[in-house]
């Protein structure tokens, strides 16, 4: 979240566009969440699954789509600078790292994760 808010806040950028993809961190792990609460077999390939990991996938591409569009968008000057961008790039990495290593953290039977 650091770098997503170096790129809307810094001087040289100034610009909360990027701060959108805050809103892709909330919503992607929510199918999944969803999928896994109510597999009879632990998650493993159902159709339901399949359509979890899919919009899931959507939603993590989104994300990283966001910030180069603004970046690209034809006005002059662009919706964002480069560097809000770059930086913004850079917090997903560090948000979609953590939220895969949560999901292997608690993907254990025995472990409080299943009360969710």
């Amino acid at each position: 979240m650091t770098f997503v808010i170096l790129g809307c806040a810094l001087p040289t950028y100034k610009v909360w566009w990027p701060f959108f993809v805050v809103l892709f961190y909330i919503l992607s792990p929510i199918p999944t969440l969803i999928a896994r609460r109510y597999s009879e077999d632990g998650g493993s390939s159902n159709p339901y699954t399949e359509l979890a990991i899919f919009i899931t996938m959507g939603l993590v591409v989104s994300s990283f789509a966001l910030p180069i569009v603004l970046a690209r968008s034809p006005e002059d000057p662009p919706a964002i600078k480069w560097g809000a961008c770059y930086l913004t790039l850079a917090g997903n990495v560090v948000v979609y790292l953590t939220i895969i290593g949560f999901f292997i953290a608690f993907d254990h039977e025995d472990s409080d994760y299943s009360m969710w």
